[in-house]
């Protein structure tokens, strides 16, 4: 009975060793197994970068982009470009009276603004040189300075168109052409023949509506 309860003793330890020894191996296992799924996430992270859960309802909120800002101002400068458009074929002396100075003075305006102007009472703000530019180029920057003056609240302006000194024939093509151009333009309440020390005959001094 004694040898036999020692065998018994020793299967038993034996039995706790094994056992022991496949604790540790599960152990062992169930270890490297974590260790290999955050290595793997650390992997998936520095791949991808942080990322977020999505909400319950497995649905992201995309944030659309801003649509591209629409240009109004130059919609609107566009137009009145358009509006501004002059003519080569007005004839300003079919509606208005003009002398021989080249003034002009739009109907319910006083004798008495051309006088100021001739004396010089508005200072000269703003000026543009018209002198040496084709008919067509010279019609668009015209019409592009008075209505961006105008806007600006400037009154008075002086236009140099040249004297045609330079023109087939001497004739001054431009100088005529500017004169009924301004006609055209609303903004315009009178014009006079320069100074001599202003430009004389070969520019004019123009007067604006008031306001922006």
């Amino acid at each position: 009975m004694k040898i036999n309860a020692l065998q018994d003793l020793k299967k038993v330890r034996q039995k706790l060793a094994e056992a022991q020894s496949q604790a540790q191996a599960v152990a062992a296992a169930q270890a490297f197994a974590a260790r290999q799924r955050e290595l793997e996430s650390n992997l998936f992270v520095r791949a991808v970068g942080q990322v977020q859960r999505l909400p319950v309802k497995d649905q992201v909120n995309l944030v659309r982009p801003a649509p591209a800002p629409i240009a109004h101002q130059r919609q609107k400068d566009n137009q009145a470009v358009l509006r501004d458009c002059l003519s080569d074929e007005f004839d300003a002396s079919t509606l208005l009276d003009t002398d021989d100075a080249l003034s002009f003075r739009r109907p319910g305006i006083g004798r008495d603004v051309i006088h100021k102007l001739r004396k010089g009472d508005w200072s000269i703000q703003r000026e543009i040189d018209l002198h040496g530019l084709r008919s067509d180029e010279a019609r668009v920057a015209l019409a592009e300075f008075i209505r961006l003056a105008h806007r600006q609240g400037l009154r008075c302006l002086r236009v140099v168109h040249g004297k045609g000194l330079g023109s087939p024939g001497k004739t001054p093509v431009l100088k005529s052409r500017v004169h009924d151009w301004l006609v055209q333009k609303n903004q315009v309440l009178a014009f006079v023949q320069a100074k001599p020390s202003e430009g004389g005959a070969g520019a004019l001094v123009v007067l604006l509506k008031s306001g922006a």
